[in-house]
């Protein structure tokens, strides 16, 4: 073998590793990719039970019910859909009704109810998820700050 060949071999090597590298983190990404959702998008997309996603949207009023343990109903609206849901476990200081919520996880076939394993709360009276105030604000929802106080 020359020393050119032994260079293009050595090059085709290494490439040939970071091309294997490269298809392993796209694998392992995609399988926990987890798509955002708002209510009315449930309402015209077809979800397959199991598919984790992010559902995302305000407290439903007078919807937050604790069950046996540390099980809590409640139910995700925004505006014009409403999705119910279960979780297990501690929720957010901060979660409480007509505020914006995150939950992640899929939906049960069984219940035909979404089963939440990670709630996420707005965490101060400025902030909410740009995913969940993007979605607010094209169904006219949105109030913030000084706006929300002349309502």
């Amino acid at each position: 073998m020359t020393r050119k060949q032994k260079r293009l071999a050595i090059i085709a090597g290494g490439m040939s590793f970071i091309l294997a590298a490269v298809l392993l983190v796209m694998f392992a990404l995609s399988q926990s990719v987890a798509y955002f959702f708002m209510p009315s998008d449930l309402a015209k997309t077809e979800v397959s039970p199991g598919t984790r996603i992010r559902l995302g949207g305000l407290v439903a009023e007078g919807s937050v019910k604790r069950g046996e343990g540390s099980t809590v109903t409640f139910s995700v609206t925004d505006g014009s859909e409403t999705v119910p849901v279960s979780y297990t476990g501690i929720l957010p200081d901060l979660f409480r009704e007509g505020q914006g919520v995150v939950t992640e996880g899929a939906f049960d076939a069984a219940t035909r109810g979404f089963v939440a394993d990670t709630v996420l709360a707005k965490h101060d009276e400025n902030y909410m998820p740009k995913e969940v105030a993007d979605g607010l604000k094209e169904k006219g929802m949105w109030q913030h700050g000084e706006e929300a106080a002349t309502q």
